[in-house]
């Protein structure tokens, strides 16, 4: 089979699309065809090795962890899916013709792969920050960094749950952040009177790492009402940094749910083939991304 994969840690260049062996599925796993894999921010900062003194990997390594797909062998001790089953989910190394994937759901009604195959790591991250932040219905969160695909689920959450939002984002991205529910202003010189002026801030969350820490303290009067997923140096800041995935399944339930009571749509900004993934990784390190890239095979 086809695998993007990398043998050392660098930029976009060491990825390279190669011939390798076919997984197979182990106890309590699937795998499955892939038909569109994810492109995660963490993906390119596995690939740079940002995470390799606390998760080290080996290499050469694969790529990516989101997929949709459909079911091809089932592992001992699986039960509810078959070969043949459309499915969308979280597993590792998916940009390849065949993934084992961990964490698994059927694929919603009229839902694409290329769309199936954006949900699973955004909604988690989402779901799980949300939670961890503490926010409440009738308060008001502060999402920065809000368009791409973890801000465009969390404005959506945040809204079927009563939490009024504020997004951030680039000016070409005000009108989209409007359409997901939420109260839109641009980043830059300014920003956070601009918020003000939207209202208080009662809990916030960095998506982007582009260096709002203190500022997001100074709005909610308290760093552990915000949480990064993105700047490493947040806990010199008393802000606690999300890295560690919750219960996938769970997620993964929870985004059928959204998706099926219509409450939650990612729509998918760019697809790319197997071949350009690298390009994948450069558009989503240029950041500025409105909703979700995949990769498809």
């Amino acid at each position: 089979m086809k695998r993007v994969s990398f043998a050392e840690f660098g930029g976009p260049d060491v990825l390279h699309l190669a011939d390798a062996e076919e997984p197979h599925a182990g106890p309590g796993q699937i795998r499955i065809a892939v038909r569109a894999a994810g492109v995660n921010p963490v993906d390119w900062r596995i690939r740079e090795g940002q995470f390799q003194k606390a998760r080290p990997i080996e290499l050469p390594a694969g790529i990516g962890q989101d997929a949709a797909g459909v079911v091809d062998e089932v592992g001992d001790g699986v039960h509810g899916v078959k070969a043949g089953d459309r499915v969308f989910g979280r597993g590792a190394s998916t940009y390849a013709e065949f993934a084992l994937l961990s964490a698994w759901a059927a694929m919603p009604e009229g839902l694409s792969f290329e769309e199936a195959a954006g949900y699973p790591s955004v909604v988690e991250t989402a779901l799980r920050i949300i939670r961890e932040v503490g926010v409440r219905p009738g308060q008001t969160l502060l999402v920065s960094g809000a368009s791409g695909g973890v801000g465009s689920a969390a404005l959506q959450i945040a809204r079927d749950r009563g939490i009024t939002a504020i997004g951030t984002a680039g000016a070409a991205n005000q009108d989209y952040l409007r359409s997901l529910g939420a109260l839109a202003t641009t980043y830059g010189e300014g920003w956070v009177e601009r918020v003000r002026r939207l209202g208080r801030v009662d809990a916030a969350l960095d998506l982007s790492g582009s260096g709002v820490l203190r500022e997001l303290v100074e709005l909610t009067g308290d760093p552990q009402k915000v949480i990064s997923i993105a700047d490493l140096g947040a806990l010199e800041l008393g802000v606690r940094f999300s890295g560690v995935t919750g219960n996938v399944p769970r997620a993964l339930a929870d985004a059928v749910d959204l998706i099926s009571r219509g409450k939650l749509h990612i729509p998918v900004e760019k697809v790319y083939p197997l071949t350009e993934a690298a390009a994948a990784h450069i558009d989503s390190q240029a950041g500025h991304t409105r909703g979700r890239r995949v990769v498809v095979v």
